[in-house]
């Protein structure tokens, strides 16, 4: 079938019609935005200044918060923008290209995430070989597959969308452009390729979500013999992970593991993890680890401290 496409821009109809809810909401999401990136900004440079970042566990939340920022950032700065505005327009290949970059640093935050599982499994359950498995190398190798495997990602997504004709109505329901809202504009019959972003998005989050829950639960088993204040610190390192997963993935799942169909909820569940997750994930990992208190203290407010290279 020969792709033909007369859409050059679509309509992007957000969040709400209605002024004084569009305002309030502009307050609301740009404190958000501005708590991202002082947030996990902070995050960064308190790592980076720090020897923390010798550790396997803050340079990956290193890059957790890099990709945090990046994410935000394909969607956010619109929206913000878009509820000042009466006609939210987009242009088509503006459009492609936000898919693209959304999907590509939401995936490498997922990887990540999975990679952190991996380093905590390895960190309790192998603690002998913990520096070994964790090396500076194998870090970096992993943080390198978790860009190479979301870029994967984000171009079948991008192909399978950029394929498609456009050449009717141009209305976007939604507050950013993402595959299932183009696929109910699209000429044509998509219900091969809903079927491929599925096994895409959604398998792809399921597997990783199943995976990263079952490494969770070897490490519950593993510390129960463990002696209750290593146990207590363990857990307490987990929950905070386990914690930004639930955030993450349940509304991820919710929308992409279905069959390629729009619902009205889909825009309050994609806050979840285009905004209230990068906002609470610097929140989760400082308030329960001691060692990112000291970490900011020292970078911060000039504090001396010791860092040991605990690997719990």
């Amino acid at each position: 079938m020969e792709n033909t496409n007369n859409v050059t821009e679509f309509i992007l109809l957000g969040l709400s019609q209605n002024k004084k809810i569009k305002h309030l909401c502009f307050l609301l999401f740009l404190f958000c935005y501005i708590a991202i990136w002082m947030g996990n900004t902070l995050i960064i440079i308190s790592i980076t200044c720090s020897q923390l970042i010798e550790q396997p566990m803050y340079f990956l939340l290193n890059h957790l918060a890099l990709s945090d920022l990046c994410y935000t950032s394909t969607v956010t700065p619109k929206l913000v923008n878009d509820l000042l505005i009466e006609k939210n327009m987009i242009t088509y290949i503006r459009c492609m290209v936000q898919l693209f970059a959304m999907h590509f640093f939401g995936g490498i935050e997922i990887l990540i995430l999975t990679v952190m599982a991996y380093d905590r499994y390895v960190a309790i359950c192998k603690p002998l070989h913990y520096t070994i498995i964790m090396s500076r190398q194998r870090c970096n190798a992993m943080a390198t597959a978790c860009c190479a495997g979301a870029f994967l990602h984000s171009s079948v997504q991008f192909l399978l969308t950029i394929n498609l004709p456009f050449c009717g109505p141009n209305q976007i329901d939604h507050y950013f452009c993402d595959v299932y809202p183009l696929l109910k504009l699209a000429c044509t019959d998509t219900y091969r390729v809903g079927i491929l972003v599925v096994a895409n998005s959604g398998m792809m989050g399921l597997v990783t979500f199943v995976v990263l829950m079952l490494s969770y639960l070897l490490i519950f088993y593993t510390i129960r013999a463990y002696p209750a204040q290593s146990r207590s610190k363990a857990l307490s390192t987990c929950s905070s992970h386990i914690t930004v997963v639930v955030l993450l993935f349940v509304p991820v799942l919710f929308i992409y593991i279905r069959p390629a169909t729009t619902l009205p909820e889909d825009k309050v569940f994609a806050l979840f993890y285009t905004i209230i997750a990068p906002m609470f994930n610097p929140l989760i990992y400082t308030l329960r680890n001691m060692e990112m208190k000291k970490a900011l203290r020292k970078v911060w407010c000039q504090q001396p401290f010791l860092t040991g290279k605990q690997i719990i």
